[in-house]
């Protein structure tokens, strides 16, 4: 199966833009009329809904920032009412108050959709065996991969995280054929193998790894492929978007931003100004469907750059590439900005290093 819904992930570039402004349009009338956060942030700005005629008018509307959030705790910037809600889910917290994202049952259709586009673009479909190794419960990376799989009729095995040297054994047992999980818990996963004497390459089935969560660089990648004999794949997504949502393809050259779900810019972190393809700035989201808990110019603080042209596999949606770190986390040393992956870059192509680092900045 080549796509999930090609309708979608196969439109008219043109079409995808139309369906964009139409949405957009849409959503910053439902919030100005009903969201007492964003009626009040949008005058303050001093934008109105008419002031939105084409889809580069995005840049007139107000930022939102992770302490809105925080700000508003727990559920004060929802728009749906607790009748229309259906599942909580709630970040870690670790910054300060966690972030309580609440779904209706559209919002939960929507992310399961995203997955299951996802999914299938890096080569899942029936027949196959999703082991899923991230958190379930309150985290959003477990239930999010497990009914997106189900929706494409792949078979899941929940193990959640921990309790390694079971999952292995489930592994070969139940011949996991994909795995989800963070890139750090996969090196792990094979390290106990080893351990036990199981090769991942040889004695399992598993072909390949949907791996996020946290940054990982392109050295690593190739470490985990040739190491276990996968093709491992960035997927991407953070609590306050719904969760994972956007995965790479089998050309492996960025995650597909799902434009009919969401409208993505990067923006340079210091000026807030738009930047064209290729660049590398702040990552801006405005989800354009969400109904529970609205999303509009949301900077996440992630770093990356996007691709706009379409990709070999023939979705025309935008890709974004591997995140290469956070704002807060870019380092300045002797005048040049350097992110903690970077670092990791290098020090991956130093056999002797193994998989663990800590980077120290003592000055």
């Amino acid at each position: 199966m080549k796509c999930w819904d090609p309708r979608i992930e196969e439109m008219p570039r043109e079409d995808i833009r139309r369906l964009q402004y139409r949405l957009l349009k849409t959503l910053v009338y439902r919030l100005y009329s009903f969201s007492p956060f964003y009626h009040d942030r949008m005058r303050e700005e001093g934008v109105h809904p008419d002031d939105i005629r084409a889809l580069s008018d995005i840049r007139k509307l107000p930022f939102m920032v992770k302490s809105d959030l925080r700000d508003n705790y727990p559920d004060k910037i929802f728009v749906a009412g607790q009748e229309d809600l259906v599942r909580y889910h709630v970040s870690s917290g670790t910054t300060g108050k966690p972030t309580v994202v609440g779904y209706t049952q559209n919002d939960l259709n929507n992310w399961t959709a995203s997955l299951a586009r996802g999914l299938v673009s890096c080569g899942l479909g029936r027949g196959d065996v999703l082991q899923v190794s991230y958190g379930y419960g309150l985290f959003t990376g477990g239930l999010g991969l497990h009914y997106g799989a189900e929706r494409i009729g792949a078979t899941v095995l929940p193990t959640s995280v921990g309790n390694t040297e079971r999952q292995i054994e489930l592994m070969q047992d139940l011949h996991t054929t994909a795995i989800a999980c963070t890139p750090s818990y996969l090196l792990h996963i094979g390290e106990v193998a080893e351990k036990m004497g199981v090769s991942i390459r040889d004695d399992t089935s598993l072909r390949i790894g949907i791996l996020g969560a946290e940054p990982w660089s392109d050295n690593m990648k190739t470490r985990i492929e040739e190491w276990l004999g996968i093709r491992a794949y960035d997927i991407y997504g953070t609590s306050e978007l719904s969760g994972p949502m956007f995965c790479e393809c089998t050309e492996q050259n960025g995650f597909h931003v799902w434009a009919d779900l969401a409208y993505v810019e990067i923006l340079d972190p210091e000026t807030g100004e738009q930047l064209p393809p290729g660049e590398q700035g702040e990552m801006v989201i405005t989800m354009l469907q969400k109904e529970a808990l609205p999303m509009i110019r949301f900077r996440i603080g992630d770093v990356t750059s996007y691709d706009d042209e379409v990709c070999g596999c023939g979705r025309t949606h935008p890709r974004v590439h591997r995140i290469s770190g956070r704002v807060d986390d870019m380092l300045i040393i002797r005048g040049i900005n350097v992110f903690p992956s970077q670092i990791e870059y290098t020090l991956m192509t130093v056999p002797e290093v193994g998989q663990h680092f800590m980077i120290e900045v003592d000055r």
